[in-house]
């Protein structure tokens, strides 16, 4: 497997690398004291492309390969990663139309939404339907003219903010998966209700949401055939997953330098304590966790782009590098020590911002599940 970074992902990297020191950094603190949405760092993405990073070009989108999005998403995390969770959640929503969407859906929304002219959100999860989507009880009726589209989600990143949202929902009771499909829904579509952003420990800057759905949709609202929700779900969820590992390792690393960094610096009875074995050793593993989950992730990258099913690639990048990164951070907190544990420097904001990568888009166990299920296959 070769894992050569070509010059077009070498040269988005660069650039990305260069945005998150520039900007996306000196703003991050701020943007998670407030808790105010992203949109400024957002804006400045889209006019660079990044929005658009996972759409192919006639699509309006970059065409970028997998590993030079994971670039992109590991760079903009370890700066800022509430901006990484909004652009992930919208290319999200982008990839479901990407797969599912008709020609006229797909240039209705993927031109804009890849310049950054208009913000997706990706509506799957339930107050009692996370881990299990067939459990969902939002329910698209059929009625004359279109859909009569009812009910509430949650946890929704971008939700109070999106253009357009991918609202997935019951349209065959009886069919079980079979039974679910995907619509599209504007933000000034009659009878859609936004709720308060949720209070969350992390990620502060790209708050989720509750959603509340009594809208009547046009036909053409309808996202791929009915009945094929679940299908689309699940391949926008193994594309996701590289991701999410990918903003594990940008977080991680960000905390790896800053106790790298540290441990040079920070004297103890006139040494650094750098030169602490017991110090080194810690070190040398988080580097070690570092960089099997950034294989592991890369690998899942390679295997998006392929052409074949990449579940278990994907489920099993997820696991490590969302756990990898909660090791990692920890690690680099206690590094610091009483200063970690201070809000004057990033390592809390470290600490809270990873330890939703092994909740949400699955959480490890479901994960666990995925790749059990591949190996018996």
């Amino acid at each position: 497997m070769d894992f050569t970074i070509g010059e077009e992902e070498r040269a988005l990297e660069e650039t990305a690398a260069r945005v998150a020191r520039d900007l996306l950094a000196p703003r991050a603190a701020a943007h998670d004291e407030a808790a105010s949405f992203v949109g400024d760092n957002l804006a400045e993405l889209g006019k660079l492309g990044f929005l658009g990073l996972n759409l192919r070009e006639e699509e309006g989108g970059a065409g970028a390969s997998s590993l030079g999005i994971s670039l992109v998403v590991e760079r903009v995390a370890g700066a800022c990663a509430a901006t990484a969770s909004a652009m992930t959640a919208h290319y999200l929503a982008t990839d479901a139309i990407a797969i599912a969407g008709t020609d006229a859906q797909k240039a209705q929304w993927l031109p804009a939404a890849a310049e950054g002219r208009a913000l997706g959100a990706f509506a799957l999860s339930e107050p009692q339907a996370g881990s299990n989507p067939t459990d969902m009880t939002t329910r698209g009726e059929a009625v004359e003219g279109g859909w009569h589209l009812t009910g509430t989600k949650q946890w929704i990143t971008n939700g109070g903010f999106a253009d357009f949202l991918v609202v997935f929902a019951r349209t065959d009771p009886a069919a079980g998966a079979r039974g679910l499909s995907a619509f599209l829904v504007g933000r000034d579509a009659p009878g859609f209700r936004k709720g308060a952003a949720e209070r969350t420990m992390g990620l502060k800057g790209a708050p989720v949401f509750e959603l509340g759905f009594d809208c009547r949709l046009p036909a053409d609202a309808l996202l791929g055939p009915a009945g094929s929700g679940f299908k689309t779900a699940m391949a926008v969820l193994d594309r996701g997953r590289v991701e999410i590992a990918s903003m594990a390792l940008g977080i991680a690393g960000a905390a790896f330098e800053a106790a790298r960094d540290w441990a040079k610096q920070r004297q103890v009875g006139g040494r650094p304590i750098a030169d602490l074995q017991g110090l080194q050793w810690m070190l040398a593993d988080m580097h070690a966790e570092l960089e099997a989950a950034r294989l592991l992730t890369w690998r899942a990258a390679l295997a998006r782009d392929s052409g074949h099913r990449f579940a278990r690639e994907a489920a099993v990048a997820k696991l490590y590098a969302s756990e990898m990164a909660g090791r990692v951070t920890d690690a680099a907190l206690q590094i610091h020590g009483g200063y970690g544990y201070s809000r004057a420097l990033p390592l809390e904001r470290y600490a809270r911002d990873a330890r939703i990568l092994r909740i949400f888009e699955g959480s490890s166990e479901i994960q666990r599940n995925i790749i059990a299920r591949e190996l018996l296959r």
